[in-house]
C-alpha cells in the first residue's frame, strides 16, 4: 500500500503540481526511507502516529544530518500526509503543527565583483569547447539562470537580437531574462564558432538539434557536466564555485547597482518575493562592509 500510495503522490507532483524531476527523485528518496521507518515500527502512512514521524525525524538528526536537509525531508512527508488527507484515503493527519528543527539563517555564498572579472576574464581554450564554455559561464553570471534552465535552453528560446532568453523555470514557469552585453557577445560567438563545429564532429543518435548548450557529441549539455566546468575555471583562478554561487552572485550584484527587488525577483523567477529578500542581506552586509573600510571614524573605540 505504502509504495502505491507514494507513487500516486509522486505523479501529482509531476502532473498537477509540474514539478521537476530533480524534485520528484529528491521526493522519491525521502519517502523511501520514511516509509522504511515505518515498516521498521509495523506502522504504515495511513496509520503513522506523531511519534513515528518524530522517531524518523530524531533518525536522521542521530545520523549527523544537517537542520536544513532534515527540515527537506521532513516537509516531504508533511506534504504527503496532506495528500494523503485530501484523496480521502485516510483522515490521520500526524504531522499537523509538528514542529521543525530550527535551520540557522545562513546567507548565499557570492563572489566580488572583481571575482566575476577574473574568473570570465581568464583564457578559455582555443576552439569549439572555448567558446561553449565561456558562454556557459557568462550566461549562469550575466542572466543568473539556474543549472537546469540552462541546460534546458532551446534555438528557439534565444532572442538575442531583442536581448531575451525565453527561460522555463521551476513549476513549468516561464519566464523571459534579459541578456546584454558580455553574456550576449559569448552566446553569439558560441553559436557562430562553436555549436555548429560540435554538432558536425561527430555523428550521433544521441544528438539534440534544438539544444542550445550541446557537449562534443551533439547531445545536449548535462547538469553534472555544467558543474564540472563551473568548478574545473572556477579552480583555474583560485575559487571554489558551484553553479548556484553565479546566480547568487548575479543577484547580489545587481541589488549593488541599484535594481529594483520586484525586477530581480521576476529576472530569478521567484514566485515568493520573501525568496528575493534574502539577497537584501547580504547586500546590507556589503553596504556594512564599506562603510567599516572607509569611515574614518567607524572603526575608532
Amino acid at each position: 500500500m505504502s509504495e502505491h500510495a507514494v507513487d500516486d503522490f509522486l505523479s501529482y507532483l509531476a502532473i498537477e503540481r509540474g514539478a521537476s524531476g530533480h524534485t520528484i527523485g529528491a521526493y522519491r528518496g525521502d519517502l523511501r526511507a520514511y516509509t522504511a521507518h515505518l515498516r521498521g515500527r509495523s506502522a504504515g502512512p495511513l496509520t503513522a502516529t506523531r511519534d513515528d514521524v518524530s522517531s524518523f525525524m530524531a533518525a536522521l538528526q542521530a545520523n549527523g544530518m544537517a537542520p536544513s536537509t532534515v527540515e527537506r525531508k521532513i516537509a516531504a512527508v508533511k506534504s504527503f500526509h496532506s495528500f494523503l488527507v485530501r484523496e480521502g484515503l485516510t483522515t490521520n493527519h500526524p504531522t499537523v503543527d509538528l514542529t521543525l528543527p530550527k535551520v540557522p539563517a545562513r546567507l548565499p555564498d557570492v563572489i566580488s565583483i572583481e571575482d566575476a572579472e577574473k574568473l570570465l576574464s581568464q583564457p578559455f581554450p582555443t576552439g569549439p569547447v572555448g567558446y561553449r564554455d565561456l558562454a556557459v559561464l557568462e550566461v549562469l553570471y550575466g542572466c543568473g539562470l539556474r543549472v537546469s534552465e540552462l541546460t534546458g535552453l532551446d534555438l528557439l528560446d534565444l532572442d538575442l537580437e531583442g536581448g531575451f532568453l525565453r527561460v522555463l523555470g521551476k513549476g513549468c514557469r516561464e519566464r523571459m531574462v534579459p541578456i546584454a552585453g558580455a553574456a550576449q557577445r559569448a552566446v553569439t560567438a558560441y553559436l557562430q564558432h562553436g555549436r555548429a563545429y560540435l554538432r558536425a564532429k561527430k555523428s550521433s543518435a544521441r544528438q539534440d538539434p534544438s539544444a542550445v548548450f550541446v557537449n562534443v557529441r551533439g547531445g545536449r549539455l548535462t547538469r553534472q557536466a555544467v558543474f564540472g566546468l563551473v568548478r574545473t575555471y572556477g579552480g583555474r583562478v583560485g575559487l571554489q564555485l558551484h553553479p548556484h554561487t553565479l546566480r547568487h552572485s548575479f543577484a547580489t550584484h545587481m541589488l549593488q547597482g541599484g535594481a529594483e527587488l520586484r525586477a530581480l525577483q521576476e529576472m530569478l523567477g521567484h514566485a515568493d518575493i520573501s525568496t528575493t529578500q534574502v539577497y537584501t542581506h547580504v547586500d546590507r552586509a556589503h553596504v556594512r562592509e564599506e562603510y567599516l573600510t572607509t569611515h574614518p571614524r567607524a572603526r575608532l573605540r
